[in-house]
């Protein structure tokens, strides 16, 4: 791929997901488009993906966008001390339920490519 392609792709990746945390845009881009559905909640698709209805209020106000691609914390069986890096943590969801689990002595480092 071009050097050229591959910065035009990354721009638009920024620009819609920076839409969606600004609150100019909804969802991924991935949702229907018809006119008569509603889209989901972010809550509603973080729910889909397994997180809890605990996990969903325990976090800060806009850190859950609903652009999950699944449940890390389901499966990664962190403990107390340990240090998480989350890559494309947007928001920070993630970052926040795997802080509760690392606890005061753990470390959790979020990497976004948007401001």
């Amino acid at each position: 791929m071009s050097d050229v392609k591959s910065g035009e792709i990354r721009q638009a990746v920024r620009r819609q997901y920076g839409e969606v945390a600004t609150g100019e845009s909804a969802g991924c881009g991935c949702g229907t488009t018809c006119c008569d559905v509603a889209s989901p909640s972010a809550e509603a698709i973080s729910q889909g993906l397994g997180y809890s209805a605990d996990d969903v209020r325990s976090t800060p106000q806009g850190a859950n966008m609903g652009l999950g691609c699944g449940n890390p914390q389901a499966i990664a069986a962190l403990k107390a001390g340990e240090i998480v890096l989350d890559l494309g943590s947007g928001g920070g969801f993630d970052c926040f339920l795997a802080a509760r689990e690392v606890g005061e002595t753990g470390h959790v480092i979020g990497v976004d490519m948007t401001p």
